[in-house]
């Protein structure tokens, strides 16, 4: 039997496991070829775990949020592309969206306008940057339900 950590400043993987209610070498015998000795470097910040067991842990933690966490706050590419992404309800996620391409629907004549001449002028450039946040949003909000969607799955195998 595994001992209880009493590690104060415990990271997402950690807190993750410890939700599951898995000690490492439980962890590590659910995943298979993570062994529980990588799996304390990961959780006490020795090293950065490879994508490939993020996907695992995730997976093994039922925690659909790792790989988000992952790749906006650990991948070098991530980190500058991926925004993090909270898990929210489906009623929050929907409004979301919805909202969102209200928006665009109100603005998508001014975004025609800036677009067809295939270049965007000073003056353009502010209508342009505020449509493309709203895009960001949509993405932002679909990348949520994804996450979301995963996550019903992970629990519903129980």
């Amino acid at each position: 039997m595994g001992r209880r950590s009493i590690k104060e400043n415990k990271n997402i993987y950690q807190l993750s496991r410890e939700a599951e209610g898995l000690t490492r070498e439980q962890a590590s015998e659910k995943m298979e070829y993570i062994s529980d000795d990588r799996i304390e470097k990961i959780e006490s910040e020795k090293v950065v775990p490879h994508p490939d067991e993020v996907l695992t842990m995730a997976e093994c933690y039922k925690k659909s949020s790792l790989p988000n966490y992952y790749c906006s706050n650990e991948c070098p590419i991530g980190m500058k592309y991926v925004p993090q992404l909270e898990l929210k309800d489906l009623s929050q996620i929907t409004i979301e969206v919805v909202n969102s391409i209200n928006i665009l629907s109100r603005d998508k004549d001014r975004l025609i306008e800036i677009a067809v001449d295939g270049k965007i002028t000073k003056d353009e450039l502010k209508d342009f940057d505020e449509i493309r946040e709203e895009l960001d949003k949509i993405s932002a909000s679909v990348q949520t339900l994804r996450m979301w969607l995963e996550h019903v799955a992970l629990t519903a195998e129980d």
